[in-house]
């Protein structure tokens, strides 16, 4: 899915909402991808555990895609669903939105992926995920 301007319509409650701060930023004030990276697979983890009821690890990350940059200040909304449910797999779509101050009434899209995590039990192992 291509992003534009015009997409600010967050079709899902935020997992996370945040605010980068200084140290995030690398030379130039734009917040590093892996920051971002990293608060996607928080929510993303959220959402995968509370659908296997039970730990989850990530084991892949897959169709990741940044749009345009995140900047000190600015609040950051992550929101995530389960998008497919494999024997002990869980795929969830994963999108981060971005409030910039200088745009009040606007949200954009920023980051997208796919991030996949598989359910464990307390050895570490994979488990069944309810189909349901």
């Amino acid at each position: 899915m291509a992003a534009s301007e015009s997409d600010i319509a967050r079709p899902r409650s935020a997992v996370i909402r945040t605010v980068p701060r200084p140290a995030d930023a690398n030379a130039s004030g734009d917040i590093f991808g892996g920051w971002i990276l990293s608060q996607m697979d928080i929510a993303g983890g959220v959402v995968a555990a509370e659908r296997a009821q039970g730990r989850v690890v990530t084991v892949a990350i897959d169709a990741m895609r940044f749009h345009r940059p995140v900047y000190v200040g600015d609040l950051v909304s992550v929101v995530a669903e389960v998008a497919g449910v494999g024997r002990t797999s869980l795929d969830v779509r994963i999108e981060t939105y971005d409030h910039r101050r200088q745009t009040a009434d606007r949200e954009l899209l920023v980051t997208e992926g796919t991030f996949v995590f598989v359910a464990i039990d307390r050895e570490g192992r994979p488990r069944p995920v309810d189909p349901a």
